[in-house]
């Protein structure tokens, strides 16, 4: 197994650009300088595993850059992706000991991580990280809670309407952006990761995407430039009320 690679940090935390939607959004300049003293930044090449199910873990931290995914394992040896993880997305559980999924990189991934127990007791002492830990916690139940709808209950077409507006607001937010207008990005995943994810074949995925474009829906150069040039529509052909809002 390839390990894992200790790089240069590229960005103090102050200038870090996904700070603002990170567990650490809410530091001051005294806080962060504390974290900064924690933190180690890891890459990882696509299809590296990060971390696997039931392995003791002795960091926590935040996806800098790229694509992972959560994947649980069955005792026959069949693998199910239960979630992703985008820029900002918080990696680990303070208080356990090791990883309830596979974590794996997708695309070439770089982490912000923090040694576990310096991060734990820093939250003892830091109320508004723990609150802020806490509210993404409840953000990500909220977004498992509706991708169970996606694959449950939506048809191919708004499988993929879906997942492409996720990725889209997600972009936005980082770029600290509103899905206004048209929206361009490239997508992290290739189509074969996308099937394994939404539970369908490669094929239909190749020709749920064609009849987005066809439709002008969604605007592809080869196969991973995408713009959406009416995020409106995207989230009708998703079956979702179109409210504007991010992705938080």
């Amino acid at each position: 197994m390839l390990k894992d690679k200790p790089v240069i940090a590229p960005h103090e935390c102050v200038d870090c650009p996904i700070r603002h939607r990170a567990v650490c959004a809410r530091c001051d300049v005294n806080e962060l300088e504390e974290l900064e003293a924690i933190k180690y930044y890891r890459s990882y090449e696509a299809g590296q595993t990060v971390i696997w199910s039931g392995d003791r873990m002795d960091f926590v931290g935040t996806v800098v850059s790229g694509i992972g995914t959560l994947t649980q394992t069955m005792e026959d040896g069949r693998t199910q992706m239960v979630g992703l993880l985008l820029p900002s997305d918080f990696v680990g559980r303070p208080g356990r000991d090791g990883s309830a999924y596979d974590v794996v990189a997708t695309t070439d991934l770089v982490m912000c991580c923090f040694r576990k127990r310096p991060f734990e007791q820093m939250m003892e002492r830091t109320p508004h990280l723990s609150q802020r830990l806490l509210e993404m916690t409840l953000d990500e139940l909220d977004a498992a809670r509706e991708w169970m709808l996606v694959l449950g209950r939506k048809t191919a077409r708004e499988k993929i309407a879906s997942l492409l507006s996720i990725v889209a607001r997600r972009d936005a937010s980082l770029k600290l952006g509103v899905p206004d207008g048209p929206l361009v990005f490239d997508l992290p995943l290739t189509r074969e990761a996308m099937a394994d994810y939404l539970g369908l074949t490669l094929e239909t995925v190749s020709r749920q995407i064609s009849a987005l474009k066809r439709d002008g829906v969604i605007h592809l150069e080869g196969k991973r430039h995408v713009t959406i040039p009416d995020f409106t529509r995207l989230m009708e052909e998703a079956g979702d009320d179109s409210d504007g809002g991010m992705l938080v």
